[in-house]
């Protein structure tokens, strides 16, 4: 369960970001984001660079590929998560529906794989309860 988790993790970013990047035609603003075109630029009203620097590079999209390796690479070593990893996902991701609405099935992902790491992680601490300990 929890290494599904972790790959449901890691797909989830890495969609996210490859379809700002084409779908959402990120890719074409990569010109200005390295002219300095973003330095100083008005949030308040973000051009179309900035909001697609927001929506690629900037998302939770890469920062979920990491959290989804970290979940895996733990997994590989007979380390359990800890917990607060998909709570506070859940807690994201519910925020995001209750603010934007919910998404085509993405938010879903996500909660799935919340869902398996919160259960994997439980199954793992009562099989080896003693993998939680620090090791010195």
């Amino acid at each position: 369960m929890i290494r599904w988790a972790g790959w449901l993790t890691v797909f989830y970013g890495t969609a996210h970001t490859l379809g700002a990047f084409t779908a959402e035609g990120a890719a074409q603003h990569v010109g200005a984001w390295f002219s300095g075109e973003l330095w100083g630029a008005d949030f308040a009203n973000m051009s179309p660079a900035m909001s697609a620097y927001w929506l690629s590079v900037n998302s939770f999209g890469p920062p979920l590929i990491l959290i989804g390796l970290t979940v895996l690479w733990l997994n590989r070593r007979g380390i359990v998560p800890p917990q607060f990893i998909p709570w506070a996902l859940v807690a994201w991701v519910v925020l995001g529906v209750v603010v934007v609405g919910p998404g085509v099935g993405q938010d879903l992902i996500l909660l799935v794989a919340c869902g398996l790491l919160i259960a994997g992680a439980r199954a793992a601490r009562r099989v080896r309860p003693a993998s939680n300990a620090v090791l010195s």
